[in-house]
């Protein structure tokens, strides 16, 4: 009887035991900010603390239908694009969306309650700057993004043994007007990157509508990883005195 036997790269840093969440900073000297950091995410949002600044401005998300790769990061399943996919102004500087990648459960919580998945689109500008818009999920309705990509996931998933983590799997076109639904209100706040090197001054905005995916959805989002990475969240970090702001486009627009 032949028996295959898979030989696993295990990325640098996990999720539990020894190279879990509290012992990052101490793996790589590339971490010590994950251990050192004063303003690391992911974090709890409390409603009842967020500041409602009138100053702030909508998300302005320009995003086309373009080709993808799939990516199995070994911490995580991302899709990466070229620099043509689209942009995201914030604070009147235009980030470029290079990545997105999912967590499950969800890295931020809302009053403390955890959801399903959360999404990550991570975006950067030419001089290195980056910031992320998060969306968050609950068991629901299929998500329509998500339903170009399941062939590819379950391929991705299905190679087991014979997959290379790290080498792109093509996707085709991907149309990302799925992603630019429900901007009406979100939260910003200034944190990290939630896995090593947890790099900081990332601005993160947390769309406040929750979306929904089939319990199907999610689970195919993580079978591809191994079973270690399959809950792939970082615990919530301390807020250290930080400002939690909130746009509401209907208060806004009341208070102009």
């Amino acid at each position: 009887m032949y028996i295959c036997v898979c030989f696993v790269q295990f990325s640098l840093f996990g999720y539990s035991g020894r190279t879990g969440p509290k012992h990052w900073g101490s793996l790589s000297p590339n971490f010590t900010v994950c251990a050192k950091g004063i303003y690391q995410s992911p974090i709890n949002i409390v409603r009842d603390c967020v500041v409602r600044d009138p100053r702030m401005e909508p998300l302005k998300r320009y995003y086309t239908s373009t080709n993808a790769t799939m990516i199995d990061n070994v911490f995580n399943i991302a899709l990466r694009y070229n620099d043509t996919v689209g942009t995201v102004m914030v604070d009147g500087k235009t980030y470029k969306l290079k990545q997105l990648h999912w967590h499950s459960p969800s890295e931020h919580t809302i009053n403390g309650k955890r959801f399903v998945v959360e999404l990550h689109m991570v975006h950067y500008t030419d001089d290195g700057n980056i910031t992320v818009v998060s969306i968050l999920y609950r068991h629901g309705k299929p998500d329509h993004f998500l339903c170009q990509i399941k062939d590819k996931l379950a391929e991705l998933s299905a190679e087991g043994c014979k997959a290379e983590k790290g080498d792109p799997l093509p996707v085709g076109v991907v149309n990302m007007k799925e992603l630019m639904q429900d901007e009406d209100r979100y939260f910003r706040y200034v944190g990290s990157l939630t896995a090593p090197p947890c790099t900081e001054n990332v601005i993160w905005n947390i769309l406040g509508e929750i979306r929904e995916m089939t319990k199907e959805q999610a689970v195919a989002l993580m079978a591809p990883l191994e079973k270690s990475y399959r809950q792939n969240s970082r615990p919530i970090q301390s807020l250290n005195g930080r400002t939690v702001q909130l746009y509401d486009m209907s208060h806004n627009q009341n208070t102009r």
